[in-house]
């Protein structure tokens, strides 16, 4: 079975009523979906949100926006399998979510040439002294935990609402 046979089972699946039980073949499933939906619309937002308010204030917009409706849009696609026991499901959804948040954030930051020195220039703008080669991998390092943490954070919060939004838009039919 392929991936998109196992997406059309899944979709097919999650238009019956609220008995059916969650399992971690769902929730692999759902998170590979919110990561194809969130390539789909990345870009186009990205797009959209850089050009009406400037590169620093529209891409963290776009990114949350992103996450938002691409957590809204899996939990109205798979409210059938999320609504038996929505708030587990929905963690457990989330948490995965965000483990594979954390594992694009890590191999972003890896090919991103110019993060090291957007760090030293920052910290040479504000501080003006010059660190040694051990003291900017550490300053380079908690600049990288830094932003894990915020996409993490941003992750779980959007995620678990735009999941529960989603469900909720979607109420399983009654038998």
């Amino acid at each position: 079975m392929t991936y998109h046979d196992s997406i059309i089972l899944m979709l097919s699946k999650s238009k019956l009523k609220g008995g059916d039980k969650l399992r971690f073949s769902d929730i692999v499933t759902c998170v590979a979906s919110m990561a194809v939906i969130m390539v789909l619309i990345a870009a186009p937002l990205e797009m959209v949100f850089v050009s009406a308010l400037g590169l620093a204030l529209g891409y963290p917009i776009s990114l949350a926006v992103t996450l938002f409706l691409t957590a809204l849009i899996s939990g109205y696609i798979f409210a059938g399998k999320i609504w038996e026991a929505r708030r587990e499901a929905i963690t457990k959804i989330t948490v995965l979510w965000a483990a594979f948040g954390m594992v694009l954030v890590g191999i972003g930051s890896a090919t991103i040439a110019d993060l090291g020195p957007m760090v030293k220039e920052g910290y040479q703008g504000q501080y003006g002294t010059t660190l040694s080669t051990s003291e900017w991998v550490n300053l380079e390092s908690m600049n990288y935990d830094g932003f894990i943490f915020l996409t993490v954070g941003m992750v779980l919060v959007l995620g678990f609402i735009g999941l529960y939004v989603g469900s909720m838009l979607r109420k399983p039919k009654k038998s």
